[in-house]
């Protein structure tokens, strides 16, 4: 029997993918106060929350840095590889910039056949062969819970970056991936689900977001941010937050993968997810119309999602229209707005 195909990895970690992440709240509680770096250099740093960081080399050139890494999402250690080095990697896409190189990150018990981590490495390779990204090294470490992803660098034009601080009232918002990961992959670790039916989570998380960042640039979209860990309501809020606006969504506009809500009915649903919920009641406010379910999906702990777009409305059919031709979504899911916070409509 192949060792690999036959240890569940899920079972040796307490939470999966994104749901690991430090929660919002608890995390600006740890950033505020620390001191902002003084360098002039520095065009992108950690105060507006955003999901990289840039460093000007020069007028026409700058490095976007960023690093993820998580704990198994799936049980196939070559899925997991994929679902991993896609998620670091869309980081860098969500600035407007070009990948270019990686170095692994690796944490791995002991006791586990190191021919799980050779798969889980080999799909992390695969989706960075994709990316046209070079993996130049990497550092490991023992520990009792797996864990893998990477330290990505990429490049960008200094006038091209897209931030999440610049959306504009009056934008549409657009979403390019289902939402869902966070709920799906709990159901299999669960056994609520089959591992046939988590694979359409699976093919859209290992999906690169390299398209939907063309797309971006393209229609010239004043804003974007990946939605990973803290689901569409906590990136959304991020935004809104660091563009000084507010953002209405209509929830039933919201694409989610099938099978999630009746999940949720079931109370088949991740404590990242209910961690999320409880933090993004502070800024959020809910139709009575929108069903406790679709509240519970918008703040669903994301795994490598589609980025959330602000686009001016005369460059909508333009973006939708390239996104499209990069087999992304196009949902149009709400609106930018005076004022600050989150409607759900």
């Amino acid at each position: 029997m192949d060792t690999a195909a036959s240890v569940r990895l899920t079972s040796l970690a307490s939470c999966g993918g994104c749901a690991s992440k430090l929660g919002a709240a608890e995390l600006a509680s740890v950033l505020h106060g620390l001191p902002v770096t003084a360098n002039d250099a520095v065009l992108v740093g950690f105060g507006t929350a955003d999901d990289a960081g840039v460093y000007a080399l020069r007028d026409d050139l700058a490095i976007v840095q960023t690093v993820d890494f998580f704990t198994p999402i799936v049980d196939d250690p070559f899925d997991f590889g994929r679902v991993a080095a896609a998620n670091a990697i869309s980081d860098v896409y969500a600035m407007g910039g070009t990948p270019i190189s990686a170095l692994n990150i690796v944490a791995f018990p002991e006791a586990l056949d190191l021919g799980i981590l050779r798969h889980i490495l080999e799909g992390g390779a695969s989706v960075a062969r994709e990316a046209g990204v070079a993996i130049l090294g990497g550092h490991t470490i023992k520990d009792d819970e797996p864990k893998y992803g990477m330290a990505v660098t990429g490049t960008v034009d200094p006038r091209k970056i897209v931030t999440n601080a610049n959306a504009k009232a009056g934008d549409a918002l657009v979403l390019t991936k289902p939402i869902g990961t966070g709920i799906l992959t709990t159901a299999a670790k669960r056994d609520a689900i089959s591992y046939d039916d988590l694979r359409p989570a699976i093919e859209w998380m290992a999906t690169l977001n390299a398209g939907a960042a063309s797309a971006v640039l393209a229609a010239h979209a004043h804003a974007a941010t990946d939605i990973t860990g803290f689901g569409v309501l906590g990136h959304g809020g991020e935004l809104a937050r660091a563009s000084g606006v507010a953002l209405v969504i209509e929830a039933n506009a919201v694409p989610v993968m099938d099978g999630a809500l009746d999940l949720i009915r079931r109370d088949v649903v991740p404590s990242g997810t209910k961690n999320n919920a409880r933090t993004h009641a502070a800024f959020t406010t809910f139709a009575p119309s929108v069903d406790e379910i679709l509240r519970v999906a918008l703040s669903d702990a994301q795994t490598s999602g589609g980025l959330l777009i602000s686009v001016a409305p005369e460059h909508l059919s333009q973006l939708r229209a390239a996104l499209r031709a990069a087999r992304a979504l196009d949902a149009v899911i709400g609106e930018v707005v005076q004022g600050e916070g989150i409607t759900v409509a």
